[in-house]
């Protein structure tokens, strides 16, 4: 029996109800039914048109569900040549293309048009009456291939355009850039590890493979999303800004972070806010397009080869590059572990000039199979110390050599030893040079004994010059021996002597960190002097009193026993203790417990308005903990200027990113009453 008139009009209110609701979670990110609600309703339509089947329309929420697999794509010739951006990297090259195109239109006042580049996969949309008809890849520019099914699964595309906006034309393109968040990468990886799949590389990759693929279903799972750019057909827009202003009122999501910028030096300075900025998206972008904004001079420029001359894209510094290996040199830490390190043909990467990268260790040089001559990529992402990532084997010159992993320190020619389950071998020298040298720079660092006027260099020199063999001789140091240095000026001297001297009572976590004690850094540190208020309590504490403590597991504990029981150290506990180095007891009942309580951070990039350090502390003093690896414990990950690695992992891992203006809140919050303040109210 066919419909009735009451069931069609009902179907057609649900579409309408159903589209809206839709368009407000997936577009304006609003929500306004529970999620039960609203699939209550997607129920009731499913049902009717499986009971009438004459009611099931192109534009019906229930096609975005996925069809029948298909057995190959259609080709398809879009309606207007899909064109690639001409690439620019820096502000010289934005100077230059804006040369060229005045040259072509002396006459006209030239504005731009700005936004965000995002890193997915490039569709058309052709929409007739109204209702989605057909999408299609970009393929060669003239031809794509017919993915219709698959984007109609997702949600962020309208199938009908919105009602109510005049003007439409019967046939319109829309084209726009299929993509997925990092936080639905994130869920699509978790989902792989825990069945025991390959993690997928990256979200673009992803995007574009689920757009590829020949069963729809497929394309329906994954949580693909779209932003839409640009309209091809004439409707009468006189700016590209009014394009966006169209998309959004058809009912597609739009670039929020756009900007009409009158000169270059507002584009210029537009493109280099996002070179930072850009982590603390939702979703990847890998530059920004620049567009002359007036349509009618933009047409006018034209296009050469596959490119607009109206257009270009803004690329980010490169985070990779490639370069060649002149040496392998091994370098040995104040634990005593050795580290290999790649001297390199001097590339810019990330916007500075590397020229070493750390190769980690002798398995990692083994899995890569790094050799002297290699040509290789290298990896640097803002603070991060840079690696190398690749060996392109292809073009290793003849005759190279596999690298060997030293038998014998190459600083004091003693044996080195691997300890089982460890990655990194270490001298068996107590009294290396190299490992005094790196644990009395460590020492004197600003985040440990934080001694004023004592840098590396100086460190360096005093070392060299037999000053200093162990921390507590920088204690026994005169303003002469300083000044002796080479360099060093009696006021510099000078300084030098007072800095030591205002470092003798330090706070009891700093002076525990500034011992160098392996596996020892701030947050152990921290929780060893909350635990063990005293030196004399920490250095008797036993393994097992040692594991009782928080996040301090079996190899922590002993390794930390085992530093207090050496004889060595010992005498240089005394010595130190000689010399008026006495550390503040820790306070246990100072601290206020904070809505940061057992809440973890990790920092990562440049703070514009906090040291690391002070960053740190205001953490900490909230009841926070921060920690230096990305792990599942991580609740916020603060981003500051030029990002590091650790950035990705926890976009990765889903973990919540905030920015130093949204820490600052946080931790405004956290601040306790006056009367509870510890420090006296003036």
């Amino acid at each position: 029996m066919p419909a009735t008139v009451q069931q069609k009009q009902r179907a057609e209110n649900l579409r309408r109800e159903i589209n809206y609701h839709r368009h407000l979670y997936h577009v304006e990110d609003r929500q306004e039914l529970s999620d039960a609600s609203l699939d209550s309703l997607k129920k009731e339509l499913a049902d009717m048109e499986a009971a009438h089947p004459e009611l099931v329309t192109a534009d019906s929420p229930t096609q975005r569900v996925g069809g029948k697999s298909l057995a190959k794509f259609a080709k398809v010739r879009h309606m207007a040549r899909m064109l690639s951006l001409n690439d620019v990297f820096s502000a010289e090259e934005i100077f230059s293309w804006v040369a060229r195109i005045k040259k072509l239109v002396p006459d006209d006042i030239l504005d731009y048009f700005c936004e965000l580049k995002m890193d997915g996969f490039a569709v058309s949309l052709e929409y007739a009456d109204g209702v989605l008809a057909r999408a299609s890849t970009r393929g060669d520019g003239e031809t794509g291939e017919d993915v219709t099914q698959n984007v109609k699964t997702i949600e962020a595309v309208p199938l009908r355009l919105r009602d109510g906006v005049k003007n439409v034309p019967r046939a319109v393109e829309v084209r726009g850039e299929i993509f997925m968040t990092k936080k639905g990468f994130a869920e699509m990886n978790r989902l792989q590890q825990k069945n025991g799949e390959p993690l997928y590389a990256n979200p673009r990759n992803l995007a574009a493979g689920s757009i590829r693929q020949l069963d729809p279903q497929l394309a329906a799972s994954r949580p693909l999303d779209f932003m839409a750019y640009e309209v091809t057909t004439d409707v009468g827009q006189q700016t590209h800004a009014e394009e966006h202003e169209l998309v959004k009122a058809w009912g597609f999501k739009t670039d929020t972070h756009t900007k009409d910028a009158m000169s270059l030096e507002e584009v210029i300075a537009y493109c280099e806010s996002w070179i930072t900025m850009r982590e603390t998206l939702p979703y990847h972008i890998d530059g920004v397009v620049i567009s002359v904004n007036n349509q009618a001079t933009y047409a006018k420029l034209g296009s050469v080869g596959k490119a607009p001359r109206g257009a270009v894209a803004f690329k980010f510094p490169a985070e990779e590059a490639t370069t060649v290996v002149k040496s392998i040199v091994v370098q040995v830490g104040r634990t005593g572990a050795m580290t290999p390190v790649a001297h390199l043909q001097p590339v810019r990467v990330a916007g500075t000039t590397v020229s070493r990268a750390t190769l980690h260790n002798a398995d990692e040089i083994k899995r890569l199979d790094v050799r002297v001559g290699d040509t290789v990529i290298v990896r640097k992402a803002g603070d991060i110390i840079p690696d190398v990532v690749k060996v392109l084997k292809r073009l290793r010159p003849k005759g190279t050599k596999p690298y060997t992993f030293p038998e014998k320190c190459p600083h004091c020619g003693s044996a080195v030893i691997r300890k089982e389950g460890e990655a990194a071998y270490y001298c068996t020298n107590f009294s290396c040079f190299a490992v005094s040298v790196a644990q009395l720079i460590h020492f004197a660092s600003k985040r440990a004994m934080d001694i004023e006027n004592l840098g590396k260099k100086t460190v360096e020199q005093l070392a060299q010059a037999g000053f200093v063999r162990d921390v507590a001789d920088f204690y026994e140091l005169t303003q002469g021996d300083v000044a002796s240095l080479p360099g060093f000026a009696d006021l510099a001297a000078k300084n030098v002597i007072a800095g030591i001297k205002n470092s003798r009572t330090p706070s009891f976590s700093r002076f525990i960190y500034a011992l160098g004690i392996r596996h020892v850094g701030e947050e152990t540190a921290l929780a060893l002097a909350k635990n063990f208020p005293t030196l004399p309590k920490l250095a008797r504490a036993s393994v097992e009193e040692l594991e009782r403590i928080p996040d301090i597991g079996p190899i922590v504990a002993r390794s930390i026993h085992a530093w207090f029981a050496t004889a060595p150290h010992k005498k240089l506990l005394q010595r130190l203790h000689d010399r008026g180095v006495i550390p503040r007891p820790a306070d246990l009942h100072g601290s206020v417990a904070g809505r940061l309580t057992g809440k973890t951070f990790v920092l990562t990039g440049t703070l514009q308005n906090l040291s690391r350090d002070a960053a740190k502390t205001r953490v900490r003093e909230a009841g926070g903990k921060v920690s230096e690896s990305v792990g599942t414990h991580t609740d916020y990950m603060v981003v500051g200027d030029q990002p590091g690695s650790k950035l990705k992992r926890a976009q990765a891992l889903g973990v919540r990113t905030i920015s130093e203006k949204e820490l600052l809140a946080l931790l405004e919050e956290n601040t306790p009453p006056v009367f509870f303040r510890k420090d006296p109210v003036a």
